[in-house]
């Protein structure tokens, strides 16, 4: 199954450290983390869809089940009828729910980036970090079970060297889901109630007596030791995929336990946990904003015309709509759509929860276009529904102008289409234009534009508040492209491009010889979106994707940012420019070199 990240089964589940941020298979912890987050989307995005069509198909089989009953009106008794009841019953419950399959195929492909428990940090895992879902943290390895608060090391670990003195079962980490009676959180010291005894399926109060035995045992046991635990608290988060958000605080010791009758009279188990010194501040309960300038005063300062599509010059005839599907309402009902047949027999989107994500990066995505029957809304015109996020284009401290969201943003979601003026780009060659992107899908998924550019001059940096685009404040404003710098303001890159999975293997520096130059290019110098302030990162949380939906001109397609990571507010938007290495000339001839400063753990110390 293909993924967006996939982790190499050389340097699947890698658990021992060579330094703290580093690890055998020459990657940064950072990376390695984001690299299993990815694997775990593809792998989720994939079952939610698999299990999508298994219930229309049990859906449309029961409906016709229902019919023949119909006809048959009478000719069945009581007994009979109880029977297809419950066989109807039975149908529905191969049903798994898709986080727990991904978690099991993460868990045969030896995936897991921390499979053996661990006491204390992980690296690569930093106090503040979130998780979208308990799933997550357990692919990880940070809490290793989807359910139960308490991950502990069992006695499987005794004995062991580097264990020695210490009494098992040992707790590693806990979770504070905030939905139990008898917890008590005042951040730096936790009374924490031991497991069992609750109503799991209902309203999670205690209905029976707690043992001391596994996580209680546990947690007693770290007491006595005195070993550190991870703790993870979880909070509602309405724009989560769960509901929920799940955030690494820290460190804490068990300093005191006991034995009392809870709420609701049973006997439950009592934890006092008190954080340790030396940590960064919590972060669980901080919501920052910041305070933007007034749109309409700011562009119009600036004198930019805003698109939010794509715009045709002179001489380029767009190819006419193709035959689109008959479907009706949203393709992802019908098992026969010729749209889903264009994308190789399954729809490219997945929508839950009402958001649509693209379950994996592909060379092309055929989207439902003009002609097509189905409703506005169909998940297969995801990426044409319009801007669904804040997003805000800010000042950056050492790159120039920037874009950070206002929103959270879940892997696979389309943030926007790159805009500008679609041109030819024999009739941009030699001239200065610092806002182009080479239509070139090839290129965009290899990751790599092989083509020379030249380097420009530099336009005069201003200092302006920051400016927000909103999905209802898009409007048409004017502004000057001279006075808006490059994202690297030491200087202009006449050409860039962007990639698809942004690693560093994706810029080999044996590519000798460079593709040529595709045909079409968009151009946006004066007219176009918030895309072009979009910066460089060599591990970005963005990626390109070539889109077509009314024709199948791929010279043509539609450039489409998505999101490769769940971006959470605040943080800035970027993908891969894709650049080789030395393939950028100066006036003189001679090849320029540009430092990259995109601050990434892995960064490649150079854009070009």
């Amino acid at each position: 199954m293909p993924v967006i990240a996939a982790v190499p089964i050389s340097c699947a589940g890698v658990a021992e450290v060579v330094a703290e941020d580093v690890m055998e298979c020459g990657k940064s912890a950072k990376l390695r983390v984001k690299e299993t987050l990815r694997a775990f989307n593809s792998h989720y995005l994939h079952f939610v869809q698999e299990e999508q069509k298994r219930a229309q198909a049990a859906l449309q089989e029961i409906e016709a089940k229902g019919s023949l009953k119909r006809q048959t009106k009478g000719g069945k008794n009581k007994k009979d009828s109880n029977e297809d009841a419950e066989g109807e019953e039975k149908e529905k419950r191969p049903s798994k729910r898709p986080d727990l399959k991904a978690i099991t195929k993460m868990q045969e492909t030896n995936a897991v980036l921390y499979p053996q428990k661990r006491i204390g940090h992980l690296p690569g895992i930093d106090v503040g970090d979130r998780f979208y879902s308990r799933a997550e943290m357990v692919v990880l390895g940070i809490h290793s079970h989807w359910l139960n608060g308490i991950d502990y090391m069992g006695l499987k670990y005794q004995g062991k060297k580097e264990y020695e003195n210490l009494t098992f079962p040992l707790a590693t980490c806990i979770v504070m889901s905030g939905i139990y009676e008898d917890d008590l959180d005042k951040a730096d010291e936790i009374i924490y109630t031991g497991q069992g005894g609750n109503d799991l399926l209902g309203n999670h109060r205690q209905i029976g007596s707690q043992q001391l035995k596994r996580g209680n045992l546990a947690l007693k046991n770290s007491r006595d030791n005195g070993n550190p635990i991870r703790v993870i608290r979880g909070h509602v988060l309405k724009n989560s995929y769960t509901g929920k958000v799940y955030t690494y605080d820290g460190l804490y010791k068990v300093v005191d336990d006991w034995v009392q009758n809870g709420v609701q009279g049973h006997v439950v188990f009592k934890y006092k946990l008190k954080r340790l010194e030396g940590q960064p501040s919590l972060t669980t309960s901080e919501v920052r904003f910041t305070r933007a300038e007034a749109l309409q005063r700011f562009l119009n300062y600036l004198g930019f015309t805003y698109a939010k599509s794509l715009k045709i010059s002179k001489g380029i005839k767009i190819p006419p709509n193709i035959i689109g599907c008959d479907c009706e309402g949203d393709c992802a009902s019908n098992k026969d759509c010729s749209c889903a047949q264009r994308n190789g027999s399954d729809l490219p989107y997945v929508s839950y929860k009402d958001v649509g994500r693209l379950v994996e990066p592909k060379a092309i995505v055929f989207e439902c276009g003009a002609n097509c029957s189905c409703n506005h809304d169909c998940v297969n015109r995801t990426s044409q529904q319009g801007l669904q996020y804040r997003l805000e284009v800010f000042k950056t401290a050492s790159k120039g102008w920037g874009v950070r969201t206002w929103d959270t943003i879940l892997p696979g979601a389309p943030i926007c289409e790159y805009t500008g003026v679609l041109r030819r780009t024999e009739d941009l060659d030699g001239l200065q234009n610092n806002y182009v992107f080479d239509i070139d899908c090839i290129q965009t998924m290899k990751g790599l534009d092989g083509r020379e550019v030249k380097l420009l001059s530099v336009p005069v940096i201003i200092n302006i508040a920051s400016f927000m685009f909103s999905p209802v404040e898009m409007s048409s404003v004017a502004f000057k492209p001279s006075v808006l710098e490059h994202s690297y303001k030491h200087s202009i890159i006449q050409k860039r491009a962007g990639s698809e999975m942004h690693l560093p293997n994706l810029h080999p520096e044996n590519e000798s010889e460079a593709p040529p130059a595709p045909e079409y290019c968009i151009d946006a110098s004066t007219i176009g979106n918030f895309a072009r302030f979009i910066n460089h990162s060599c591990q970005p949380n963005l990626f390109v994707q070539c889109v077509l939906s009314s024709h199948n001109d791929v010279k043509l397609a539609k450039v489409t940012l998505f999101a490769a990571d769940t971006i959470l507010p605040l943080q800035e938007l970027s993908y891969d420019y894709g650049y080789r290495l030395d393939s950028v000339v100066g006036p003189d001839g001679n090849i320029v070199k540009l430092p990259c400063h995109c601050g990434a753990p892995d960064c490649r110390k150079r854009l070009y």
